[in-house]
């Protein structure tokens, strides 16, 4: 895979607080949008690459669905997210 344990551990010890909190949404949140940062790439070489366009989609739907969450929960941590990864606010 092209991420190894070292560079998903350094993710989530950003973004989550601690490197085993593999669990948190904003570590999630991080991971996925690593992942769709990657995916995106690929499918600008390969435009016809039909499955990695359905799977970007439903990385985005879940980082959307996250995002929704934090919004909800706290919004502190929603807006700390968004300005560390640089997102739109997708939420109006």
């Amino acid at each position: 895979m092209y991420l190894s344990k070292e560079a998903k551990a350094e993710i989530f010890a950003k973004h989550g607080g601690e490197a085993t909190n593999t669990g948190s949404a904003e570590g999630q949140v991080a991971l996925f949008t690593t992942r769709i940062a990657h995916l995106t790439g690929h499918l600008k070489k390969n435009k016809k690459d039909f499955s990695t366009q359905l799977s970007l989609q439903k990385l985005v739907g879940k980082r959307r669905a996250l995002l929704a969450y934090l919004y909800k929960k706290d919004i502190g941590r929603y807006r700390a997210i968004i300005k560390a990864l640089e997102l739109r606010d997708i939420i109006k």
